[in-house]
């Protein structure tokens, strides 16, 4: 999962930042409305995290220059103008939530994991085979039994399981599992798909290698029969 932040306090910015990195997701940071326009306009993310109050650009400009351009991406306003036509106005601009400063951080994280499980249109997880992923919990079963997973590695298999049965390239995984301020080399995702595939092997479900391409989840052969 990656998400954008786009809030100008630097201390809020960073306990973000390092809750959600935690959690296993990718999060880039800017500081600015004008930043965060051209951030949604030339890259893919899964959610942002919008402030109000925003120099350069209002994060309500930014939000309606993005629906404008038919933007979809999730929208979550965490601000402190708590006013009944903030919201009203946040909301009718495209937001997909609203939530005031100050605010628990386990809401915020449970507001994100809602607003991301709406964008995917999958409420309850997603399953390839005997292999099921929790985007509420973030934990992945196999048969049932409990996955032992590193952060990064599970935020790589919920990339492949978003997109079971498509070709992933390295570069979409890299851009999926990584902020601005990290760097993950192309030799360190096919060490992270290895650990992978050697704990998904019990139950069946590959992970595929298209030389020049990338990497695709596939069911177990008999469950793809029996689905045909």
């Amino acid at each position: 999962m990656r998400i954008l932040i786009a809030e100008d306090d630097p201390v809020i910015a960073d306990g973000l930042m390092h809750a959600l990195k935690k959690s296993g997701c990718a999060v880039d940071h800017v500081s600015n409305g004008a930043d965060a326009d051209a951030a949604v306009a030339r890259e893919q993310f899964d959610l942002l995290v919008l402030d109000l109050g925003l120099p350069k650009m209002s994060g309500l400009e930014v939000l309606r220059r993005l629906r404008t351009r038919k933007n979809s991406l999730p929208v979550l306003i965490l601000t402190a103008q708590d006013g009944l036509e903030d919201r009203v106005a946040g909301l009718d601009a495209g937001a997909d939530d609203y939530l005031t400063k100050p605010f628990a951080l386990p809401e915020l994280e449970a507001r994100i994991r809602a607003l991301v499980r709406r964008g995917t249109g999958n409420p309850t997880g997603i399953s390839v085979g005997p292999l099921t992923y929790s985007q509420t919990e973030r934990v992945a079963r196999l048969n049932g039994e409990l996955l032992d997973l590193s952060a990064r590695e599970l935020a790589l298999l919920e990339v492949l399981m978003l997109r079971a049965g498509r070709v992933v390239s390295k570069d979409q995984l890299v851009e999926q599992l990584c902020g601005w301020d990290e760097e993950v080399s192309s030799n360190a995702i096919e060490v992270y798909v290895h650990r992978l595939r050697k704990k998904l092997e019990p139950g069946g479900v590959r992970i595929t290698t298209l030389r020049g391409l990338g990497y695709s989840l596939q069911k177990p052969a008999a469950a793809t029969a029996a689905d045909g």
